[in-house]
């Protein structure tokens, strides 16, 4: 039986096309990730050790290694109309791995979505006080969770209002600090610290947002074509490295600090406060329903029960908020960082499979025009998870390059390799959880 708490937003099904939306709704949220705080705290990095021209060629490398990934994924979840966890059962990963993919995101999601709140929760006791931090931090969770019940459809409100918002108040705070500065000589002057390399910049731009750009397919099921995907990824990470990192560039070599937060916030008061909170908002957002599409294919996989999508929201995220009131979440930073060196090869395997391998490929495509999933999925394949560790320790023991497109290139080289092999093959098959005709009509009657 469905439940009456939001909707369940499509989360074992295929995005039925009548169901997509513009390029444009898309594209607001996919900026709205790209230009969170988080890139502004990038861009005060690579400014504070980097001249602005160098800085701006490390932004340049590292979006173009971005939106390859971004696109890669993107096209296959557009196509297939599937979230990500889902796609991995037959792009490489088979029941057991699609399992396993759908837990990490998560875990991983679900930690990053309650420190995310609790920087919120320091913004606001700034900014309002009041209430003390863990209390904000337990309500701006459940309150981003309240949103995300109902799905891509209330999301894309809140990034209508809070991206404009976000890019405003940005403007303001950084203008103000900027005015009394000349620009050209801002451009021209040396970092204020310590030097980064082009290899170490590029590295943080396109380390810092490869998770998002890995689960991208859990957006671009709504898109309506493939174009679309290149569209909304090339003008969301162009306008969101450039308009957003590139400040944070400027504003380093203004003020001779990384510190931006406690700048922006002394500086223009209320103003700068509001940037962290909306910044945090239209990225958290995504973290809490990624994270809940993860899990709901865990456990339709692993117990073969089907849950909704909004109760397990609405779970994961009383949970988070609840961790980050405590600020037990801060003494995992490290862990959650780790496990993201896990990710990388994930799009890595799942592009080499789709677009290359295609051991799966044909049953993907016979189901889609019936409109239902591939009866059955295979349930491991051995392969995948040896080229999965494998590539994982590439990215986090060889120093040489950007580890996370070491991991990636290594997974896509190696799963190419075993495919062209013969060595790519499932063991076991496993019925697909949610692929009947039933389920799907039911799932639509609930948007």
């Amino acid at each position: 039986m469905m439940s009456s708490v939001g909707v369940d937003d499509f989360a074992l099904v295929r995005v039925p096309q009548e169901q997509r939306y513009s390029w444009w709704s898309v594209a607001v949220q996919r900026f709205g990730q790209v230009s969170a705080l988080s890139q502004f705290l990038l861009g005060s990095t690579l400014g504070f050790g980097m001249m602005f021209w160098d800085a701006f060629l490390a932004f340049t490398l590292g979006a173009v290694i971005l939106e390859l990934v971004a696109i890669g994924v993107g096209i296959i979840g557009a196509r297939e109309g599937l979230q990500t966890s889902v796609l991995a059962r037959w792009t490489g990963f088979g029941q057991g791995g699609s399992a396993v993919v759908g837990v990490a995101i998560g875990i991983s999601l679900i930690g990053w979505f309650g420190i995310q709140s609790g920087v919120s929760a320091a913004g606001l006791v700034s900014l309002v006080g009041v209430l003390p931090a863990w209390l904000w931090a337990l309500l701006f969770g459940l309150a981003v969770t309240f949103i995300v019940l109902w799905g891509f459809a209330s999301m894309k409100w809140v990034a209508y209002i809070t991206v404009p918002a976000f890019i405003v108040l940005v403007a303001w705070s950084i203008g103000s600090e900027l005015f009394n500065h000349d620009v050209g000589a801002l451009v021209a002057s040396p970092p204020p610290g310590p030097a980064l390399t082009l290899l170490q910049g590029t590295t943080l731009v396109a380390g810092g947002f490869i998770v998002g750009a890995v689960i991208t397919a859990d957006m671009t099921r709504f898109n309506r074509s493939s174009a679309d995907v290149v569209k909304q990824t090339v003008v969301g990470f162009t306008l969101g490295e450039y308009m957003i990192g590139m400040s944070g560039v400027l504003l380093a070599h203004a003020i001779r600090s990384d510190d931006i937060i406690t700048i922006v916030t002394s500086s223009v008061g209320w103003v700068g406060t509001l940037v962290i909170i909306l910044g945090t908002l239209k990225i958290n957002d995504w973290n809490l329903y990624s994270s809940g599409l993860g899990v709901v294919n865990f456990v339709g996989t692993v117990l073969g029960k089907r849950v909704n999508r909004a109760v397990t929201t609405l779970m994961l995220g009383v949970a988070g908020s609840l961790l980050a009131a405590g600020g037990i979440l801060d003494s995992f930073i490290g862990f959650l960082s780790l496990l993201g060196v896990a990710f990388p090869p994930i799009a890595g395997i799942m592009v080499a499979e789709y677009f290359v391998v295609k051991t799966w490929r044909p049953e993907l495509e016979r189901s889609r025009a019936a409109g239902t999933l591939p009866e059955t999925a295979p349930t491991w394949v051995p392969a995948t998870l040896i080229i999965w560790g494998a590539a994982a320790l590439i990215g986090q023991f060889v120093s040489w390059g950007l580890p996370s497109i070491n991991s990636l290139v290594a997974a896509f080289v190696l799963y190419v390799v075993a495919g062209k092999l013969g060595l790519v093959r499932g063991v076991g098959v496993s019925r697909t959880f949610g692929e009947s005709p039933e389920v799907t009509t039911s799932v639509r009657e609930g948007i």
